[in-house]
């Protein structure tokens, strides 16, 4: 899924790169970790710039804390996507994701911009 994404951004006129969040965070014993986090996609195109993270399924809580824990981790108000291929219709969740299936954004282009 994950080439189908990347070619439609490339057709749409993006450029994408693949981005990289680091937090720090410290484990159970109060030891310090840094972790890097991955962005599927950073897309720019002039000054819009989307991030987008795939996933096949969103199955439960879990599973969508971790599709968005690294573009929650941005720091920036640049507009935060994760397409998935089992979501209904687009929506915002808590956080101020848009979570939309494959097929919406496909069809769809004016989507990325609800």
């Amino acid at each position: 899924m994950e080439n189908i994404i990347f070619n439609e951004l490339k057709v749409r006129g993006f450029n994408v790169d693949v981005g990289v969040v680091v937090i720090n965070e410290t484990d159970k014993n109060g030891k310090k970790i840094r972790k890097q986090l991955e962005i599927d996609f950073v897309c720019n195109k002039g000054n819009r710039r989307y991030y987008i993270q795939s996933a096949f399924a969103v199955s439960d809580f879990a599973k969508m804390q971790q599709e968005q824990r690294s573009l929650i981790n941005t720091g920036d108000g640049f507009k935060k996507l994760i397409i998935t291929k089992d979501a209904l219709s687009p929506m915002y969740n808590e956080n101020g994701v848009l979570v939309m299936n494959v097929f919406d954004f496909l069809l769809n282009p004016d989507y990325i911009d609800m």
